[in-house]
């Protein structure tokens, strides 16, 4: 099977699970927060990482997190770092962890770089025609299955966009690598910088 097929299989599964759930127990975000204690070594305790190439997830749609976690359960996404905390864990215990991260406040993490305008400008003016916002809406805080990128950590956003762009990563389709595809290191360093100090 192909890794496009075996990610739209995955995502399937998922999005039946979502569906099922809505007529299951609520999603218990506070059962989650006690649940999300060890993702607070990597991610932060406020869902803002503080380390490098690790996302922040606070304010990151439910569904996003959900669907993410239970790719890694599965192994159909490999983050080995990742392995130990996805896998055992029910659909319920993985949407109670993701509805308590999305009740978190976004924003930028402490140590984030400083602006520099004329590389913002250089991202702004690439996200208009590679639309961008017309996933991750206009503001850049997702939505759905759509993650947030807004004020996420820069450099985790230039691993990942390199790794789409590189034929590395791939998303439940294929939009992602085709938006990315030809840009030069330089443009997704531009990128890169520009969603990250979207706030």
């Amino acid at each position: 099977m192909s890794l496009r097929r075996t990610f739209a299989a995955a995502l399937l599964a998922a999005a039946t699970t979502l569906s099922t759930m809505g007529v299951a127990p609520a999603q218990d975000a506070q059962r989650g927060a006690a649940l999300a204690e060890p993702c607070a070594q990597c991610h932060g305790a406020n869902g803002r990482s503080q380390m490098p190439d690790i996302p922040s997830l606070a304010g990151q749609p439910a569904d996003f997190i959900t669907i993410q976690m239970i790719l890694m359960r599965e192994g159909l996404r490999q983050v080995p770092a990742m392995t130990q905390f996805a896998v055992g864990k029910s659909d319920q215990d993985i949407q109670d962890i993701a509805a308590w991260f999305a009740t978190l406040p976004p924003g930028p993490p402490d140590d984030r770089r400083p602006l520099d305008r004329a590389l913002f400008a250089a991202g702004q003016a690439l996200s208009g025609p590679r639309h961008c916002a017309t996933c991750h809406v206009s503001d850049y805080g997702g939505r759905a299955q759509i993650p947030r990128v807004a004020a996420q950590r820069e450099d985790y956003l230039l691993h990942a966009l390199t790794q789409y762009r590189d034929g590395l990563r791939a998303g439940p389709d294929t939009q992602m690598n085709g938006a990315v595809q030809g840009l030069s290191d330089a443009d997704l360093v531009a990128l890169a910088h520009y969603l990250s100090h979207k706030d």
